[in-house]
């Protein structure tokens, strides 16, 4: 199979599409990467659910101060303004809708917009946790994810097979070999690394991908 790319070029090639100061969610895991790669002039507003807008990337290592966490338990650094609260407003900013986009992690997105990313499995955990909050209540939800699992398996699929952390609620994916939209019910085939057919592409992907246009190149800078 084609090489794709690393979790930190997915990281980059998602912190393009960030509007300047939009409101941003980031989920546990290597989505909180994004924070690495703001694009000059753009600086985006990071909402952490333990309570804390406006934080910066992660600092050098031994320099970290393990009072200033995000949620994943990561040490972040602070911006001029940031501001801290509780977990009750905390999550009224994610219920009230007032974050711009929320960039989570996926084990399985269906092609109708379904998310799974929590499982009860042999190494899962007990329970959904604010993700399903945040699906609803962002207004972009986007999925970085590598395409298949590490055993080969699509994990965008017809439909999902393992417990939902929301309906309906995913608009773009950003893979390890594509950026895909979904809307009406369908994969949308943005872009794709040029070194893979579209034939073999979609014989990694478990549901039709449909094509808007010619798909432009998927292109990352080397890190």
């Amino acid at each position: 199979m084609t090489a794709g790319l690393t979790n930190a070029q997915i990281a980059w090639r998602a912190a393009q599409d960030i509007e300047d100061g939009a409101y941003v969610n980031l989920g546990i895991g290597f989505p909180e990467m994004v924070t690495r790669f703001q694009p000059d002039g753009r600086q985006a507003i990071f909402h952490t659910e333990n309570g804390i807008l406006g934080f910066g990337e992660a600092p050098p290592p031994g320099q970290e101060d393990w009072d200033l966490i995000n949620a994943g338990k990561k040490a972040v650094t602070l911006r001029p303004g940031t501001a801290f609260f509780d977990h009750a407003d905390s999550f009224a900013m994610v219920r009230g809708g007032h974050l711009d986009v929320a960039i989570l992690g996926a084990f399985q997105v269906a092609q109708n917009g379904d998310l799974a990313n929590w499982s009860t499995g042999p190494k899962g955990v007990p329970a959904v946790g604010g993700a399903m909050d945040l699906v609803h209540g962002a207004r972009r939800v986007a999925v970085l994810t590598d395409h298949v699992t590490r055993d080969g398996r699509p994990k965008l699929v017809d439909r999902c097979t393992l417990p939902l952390t929301g309906v309906g609620c995913v608009t773009r994916l950003y893979t390890s070999l594509a950026v895909i939209d979904i809307e009406g019910g369908r994969f949308i085939l943005r872009e794709k690394l040029p070194s893979i057919r579209l034939d073999d592409l979609q014989l990694l992907t478990g549901a039709v991908l449909h094509l808007d246009g010619t798909p432009a190149d998927l292109s990352v800078p080397e890190m």
